[in-house]
């Protein structure tokens, strides 16, 4: 397999007036990265910030029916810039409305355009209890130029069997794009994804916002940095940390990942984690 360049974004959150203001947004970032990576990945719940566009002091759930109202063109601003620069894209995650409920739904979206859906799995206290969210479909993984990958949203990352099932089904990366508003719940997203690169022995990507919004109910409060982390092996860093950002800082955190040095470390490594993982909890 090929060697992907894979950019992670650290997304400020800002005030946001229109469709068109998140479309120049989003080109900003997607051209400043597009020459250095061919595979970028945002964070969880990015376009919400488009909702105040939409809505004058709404709560979070008129926030979310605002990006409901708005999924499809929404949608379609995303398509065409990863269109135009030529780029795998992974925009984030945004509220999508069927005909059971409203999802957390991320989109991943190729050079071409061609779109393909990984929902949240389990969701956090806010979005069930405030924010009216629904469980979405089971893991999936996706096939791209580099092999299979998955995706793990945020909290679906701190439950290792739900990863456990993208690993079986031969993803080697996990992308999780996440949104947290407080040091506590982006440490769990942090310790989860080195937990899930260790114990898989595969490499795992976090993506998160930063910034304060007030003038948002949803996104008012955002702290992280983005991450990249492998195996805690030979041929990787002791920690595990392939590369992280500054925390809390605007801008674009970039690893090149070689796939095949997965497979020498599940064959040779110290450890063989991958293989030796329970039966019966596969």
């Amino acid at each position: 397999m090929n060697l992907l360049r894979l950019g992670v974004l650290q997304y400020g959150v800002t005030r946001i007036e229109s469709l068109a203001h998140y479309a120049a947004k989003l080109e900003h970032w997607v051209a400043e990265a597009a020459g250095s990576a061919d595979l970028l990945v945002m964070p969880e719940y990015a376009c919400m910030e488009v909702a105040a566009a939409f809505t004058h002091g709404a709560d979070a759930s008129g926030e979310r029916d605002a990006i409901c109202d708005h999924a499809l063109a929404l949608l379609e601003i995303m398509r065409e810039t990863a269109r135009r620069h030529a780029v795998w894209l992974l925009p984030g995650s945004l509220t999508w409305r069927d005909e059971t409920g409203v999802r957390n739904r991320a989109p991943l979206i190729s050079p071409e355009g061609h779109v393909h859906f990984q929902d949240k799995r389990v969701m956090t206290r806010f979005e069930t209890e405030s924010w009216g969210i629904s469980a979405g479909a089971a893991p999936r993984v996706f096939a791209t130029p580099w092999g299979i990958l998955g995706i793990a949203i945020c909290y679906d990352l701190e439950f290792p069997t739900l990863v456990r099932a993208q690993v079986a089904a031969g993803a080697w990366l996990i992308l999780a794009p996440a949104c947290t508003d407080t040091r506590a719940g982006f440490n769990r997203v942090r310790i989860s994804a080195r937990a899930r690169a260790l114990e898989n022995q595969c490499f795992v990507a976090v993506a998160p916002t930063v910034g304060e919004a007030p003038w948002l109910a949803t996104l008012d409060v955002n702290c992280g940095h983005a991450g990249v982390y492998g195996p805690i092996d030979r041929g990787y860093p002791d920690d595990g940390v392939i590369i992280e950002g500054a925390a809390d800082q605007p801008g674009w955190v970039f690893a090149t990942l070689d796939p095949s040095g997965l497979h020498r470390v599940r064959e040779n490594g110290a450890v063989r984690n991958y293989r030796d993982w329970p039966k019966d909890k596969a």
